[in-house]
């Protein structure tokens, strides 16, 4: 195993470790490991076991993550390694989140350098994912810093279970996110996630307008697919910003829920319900018609159009509809 360097945001207290990077603020005796599985109470020192560690590394399309008003049509490098701070019942990376995955060992810079030589093939930077990016801190800032070195944009797709101060120092290095917001309520989050539900709503709230984010939530059939829930996280949202993009996503069982998969009604629903608040509102792992176009939000044009991952058409001009002239909240 390589041990690169030592974690950050922890404090001794009472000879063990109190871990300050996620609202679990585990605190961890000695050869122990935190919730995450990731950071362990070495000699007194946290260390995070999975610095330089990746168990993947793909070209995505950017409509995979999914973000959808970040460069539409482009490809984003993305890694992941292993490791999560919660335990959701229906993960469907439930391989690589509760459990130690040997991976290759990938530097920052070599990352960095990575990512660079795919710009032949349209990558415009690093996607941290596939497990929790937040845990992997130390790493991912490192490595943004390498990244936007080169000229490159970063990436992460994360639960937004973080501290306000490691958010505060991994967001000027951070150019787009899609937090996932599992649910609405504390029970939801305590019952099948295994940790608390305000910090992701917390981490959107800090980062819209110093980053680009977009929202992603799961929906599942009887746990927070009613037009209550929905409508919560629509209010929510709105809050935050109508324009900021929504996507209601559709559940396959997977790990330990067996609950049959979100039925086209309850999709349809959501997407009526958000519509009604929110200017951008998307369906996703699902065949939706238009479902997963923008729209201008003066006069309704498809400015961008979809067909699964892909950006099929653009009527974009500047960051504005090419029909109207509107602005369109876009950053191409």
């Amino acid at each position: 195993m390589f041990i690169e360097r030592e974690a950050e945001f922890w404090s001794s207290e009472d000879g063990r470790i109190r871990c300050a990077l996620c609202p679990h603020r585990c605190l961890i005796a000695e050869g122990k490991r935190g919730l995450c599985g990731v950071r362990e109470n070495q000699g007194g020192a946290l260390v995070p076991l999975t610095y330089g560690r990746v168990t993947g590394a793909h070209l995505d399309p950017i409509e995979k993550k999914p973000l959808y008003h970040f460069h539409p049509g482009t490809w984003v490098l993305s890694i992941g390694s292993w490791g999560c701070n919660l335990s959701c019942d229906f993960c469907q990376n439930w391989h690589i989140a509760d459990g130690e995955v040997p991976g290759s060992r990938l530097l920052p810079q070599a990352a960095a350098a990575l990512a660079e030589r795919e710009r032949a093939n349209g990558n415009l930077g690093l996607a941290f994912t596939y497990n929790e990016p937040l845990i992997w801190f130390e790493y991912v800032l490192d490595t943004c810093r390498a990244v936007h070195e080169r000229g490159l944009k970063n990436v992460l797709v994360t639960n937004g279970e973080i501290e306000p101060e490691p958010l505060e120092a991994l967001l000027p290095h951070v150019d787009a996110m899609n937090v996932d917001i599992k649910a609405m309520g504390e029970g939801f989050y305590r019952r099948l996630c295994h940790g608390p539900h305000a910090p992701p709503r917390r981490t959107v709230e800090r980062a819209f307008g110093r980053c680009h984010v977009e929202v992603t939530n799961l929906l599942i059939p009887g746990e927070n697919d009613s037009a209550e829930q929905v409508g919560a996280l629509v209010d929510w949202a709105a809050g935050v910003s109508d324009r900021l993009p929504v996507h209601f996503s559709r559940y396959h069982p997977a790990h330990k829920l067996t609950v049959p998969a979100t039925p086209r009604s309850s999709l349809e629903r959501a997407y009526r319900l958000a519509r009604e608040k929110l200017k951008y509102v998307y369906i996703g792992n699902a065949s939706l018609p238009g479902a997963g176009d923008t729209l201008c939000p003066s006069c309704g044009a498809v400015v961008v159009g979809r067909h699964g991952f892909a950006a099929v058409s653009l009527l974009l001009e500047a960051g504005r509809c090419g029909r109207c002239g509107s602005e369109v909240d876009i950053v191409a």
